[in-house]
């Protein structure tokens, strides 16, 4: 019995230490959010609200402003296998990509719609993993007005006169875990107080961390 305590005492002095990420508060107004099966944490507003089958792996949208929100959308595990965001191109070819990918989504069969579109930034920098070590992003700006006529149906243009209906700053933030690209998106009104949502995205971006997870429980995109 002696000799059997002290073998499995042993093994467990010997074990290597598993790597334990610290815990960090959020700040106020924000809770913790981490997605382990698919394998990626972040702060959100305690305050908005959870949107479910948005088809984003999860959707959150401001209960005080209608066009604001943010959602993490995952690329699917049989497509193509990332190391990091550079597999993309760069900043700027991966923020052509997007704005290509917002504009297909906010496509309009409606008569008299024009979107006008640009990309405001394009960067990449070098953040931590759960773990503490370095780990690259890219953090993309775009903005998209969208104009429309209620006279659908005019003769002529003048019979036509289009009128903004929305302007939206649409913010995303890739990164590269389990091979696959991980992107959180933010959409604001351009109309809402730029240094307040500038503060409220700063703190998902700078917290949001894809991290590794057994590839055998990671789930499919729905969309």
């Amino acid at each position: 019995m002696g000799a059997g305590v002290a073998l499995v005492t042993s093994a467990l002095t010997l074990a290597p230490a598993q790597p334990v990420s610290a815990f960090t508060r959020p700040p106020p107004g924000f809770r913790p959010f981490n997605d382990t099966i698919d394998g990626y944490k972040l702060f959100r507003p305690e305050d908005w609200i959870e949107v479910k089958g948005s088809g984003n792996d999860v959707f959150f949208r401001n209960p005080s402003s209608v066009e604001e929100n943010m959602f993490v959308s995952i690329s699917s595990p049989s497509s193509t296998k990332f190391v990091n965001p550079r597999d993309l191109g760069t900043p700027d070819e991966a923020a052509k990509k997007i704005l290509a990918q917002y504009l297909n989504e906010f496509m309009s069969s409606r008569i008299g719609v024009r979107r006008e579109s640009k990309i405001v930034s394009a960067s990449e920098r070098t953040g931590t993993d759960i773990d503490g070590e370095p780990m690259i992003f890219y953090d993309v700006e775009l903005r998209i007005s969208s104009y429309a006529t209620k006279n659908q149906y005019g003769l002529t243009e003048a019979d036509r006169p289009q009128s903004l209906e929305w302007d939206r700053v649409l913010s995303s933030t890739l990164g590269v875990a389990n091979q696959r690209l991980y992107e959180l998106r933010f959409q604001t009104s351009a109309d809402e107080d730029e240094a307040d949502w500038r503060a409220r995205y700063g703190v998902m971006k700078d917290s949001f961390k894809p991290f590794d997870v057994d590839q055998s429980n990671l789930s499919f995109p729905l969309f």
